[in-house]
């Protein structure tokens, strides 16, 4: 059952450091604006990317969509009364993607990494809720203020710069920054072979009234693959959607989503701020994947996925990253038809 489509929603912006470090040797960094933040940050991935291009988001420009149906397990319900964790199959569409704003970046690309999902659940009552995730457990920056600045650093960073280079300023003055770049990226067999990983917490409550804090983590059931380096070098420019499409023209592809779940003491609103793996995990069910959307180029065009497009029993954080976001897509979004 392929879900309705629905559009004009805010879209996904989760962006790759490493990703943009190769292009700073192409930009000039303009003046500082007195647009508001969110915009400004709309403008230097636009900047970075060497776009706008039309129709294309502003970052993950490359994607691909397929539908499927989440099938939420047992346990699910005993942490969010949400309508799609409860004993029903929800239909998806999902969108697989790849980091910048590069339409045409070859799936081989190291500044494709990291990947990112973003899955939409057609709710009962024709409404809709979604999840967006990358496939690095980090963040590099922890408010829209020092993206701007990790953005602009890399903007005002060239060939000839003095050291230490603007961008190198930054990095040593933000370590969690630096970390997130130093984070190994394997380019993947398939999308379906990648893990996802919600930088953001959100709160879920179940119908008792209970609420825990937690961060969603999306495995393939099958297991993680990487490529090898010799199959990387003979790796087609869109090697992963025509894996994708062939995969699913031959069977399903499913993912385990799971909550791993905040402990006491456990930062909340720091999207930099990696819990322990030792952390709990509830499993909310499996999503299951079974065809590529046929015009799939064109209809992600339409689409824009929002991680605050909420259902009852799921409410965000206070992470100032997670409360920007709208902000920034519905730029991203206006430009993506304008331009």
């Amino acid at each position: 059952m392929r879900p309705p489509v629905r559009v004009f929603s805010p879209s996904l912006v989760t962006l790759a450091v490493t990703s943009l470090l190769a292009f700073s040797t192409h930009v000039v960094a303009e003046p500082a604006s007195d647009k508001p933040v969110v915009e400004q940050i709309v403008d230097i991935q636009t900047q970075l990317a060497k776009g706008p291009y039309k129709g294309f988001r502003a970052n993950h420009a490359k994607g691909i969509l397929a539908t499927g149906t989440f099938t939420p397990s047992p346990t699910a319900a005993n942490l969010s009364k949400a309508a799609h964790l409860q004993q029903t199959v929800t239909p998806v569409t999902v969108r697989f993607s790849n980091a910048t704003g590069v339409p045409a970046i070859p799936d081989a690309e190291t500044n494709a990494n990291p990947r990112g999902i973003a899955i939409r659940f057609a709710l009962p009552d024709e409404s809709y809720t979604d999840i967006v995730s990358i496939s690095v457990n980090a963040f590099p920056v922890t408010t829209p203020e020092e993206f701007l600045g990790l953005l602009s650093a890399i903007a005002a960073t060239t060939p000839d710069s003095p050291k230490p280079t603007p961008i190198e300023q930054f990095l040593g003055s933000h370590p969690n920054a630096l970390k997130f770049v130093q984070i190994p990226k394997p380019a993947p067999v398939s999308y379906t072979t990648l893990s996802y990983f919600g930088v953001n917490a959100f709160q879920f409550t179940n119908a008792k009234g209970e609420s825990r804090f937690g961060r969603y983590r999306i495995t393939p059931v099958s297991g993680e693959q990487a490529m090898s380096q010799a199959d990387l070098s003979k790796a087609k420019p869109n090697y992963l959607s025509e894996e994708l499409t062939a995969r699913l023209a031959n069977g399903e592809a499913k993912f385990r989503i799971a909550v791993q779940l905040a402990e006491p003491g456990d930062v909340i609103d720091d999207a930099t701020a990696v819990w322990p793996d030792d952390r709990p995990q509830v499993e909310l069910g499996i999503l299951t994947l079974n065809a590529v959307v046929a015009d799939s180029a064109a209809v992600e065009k339409t689409l824009a996925f929002n991680p605050l497009i909420l259902t009852d029993g799921i409410a965000p954080s206070k992470d100032p990253i997670l409360l920007a976001r709208p902000a920034a897509y519905a730029v991203s979004v206006g430009r993506r038809f304008s331009n």
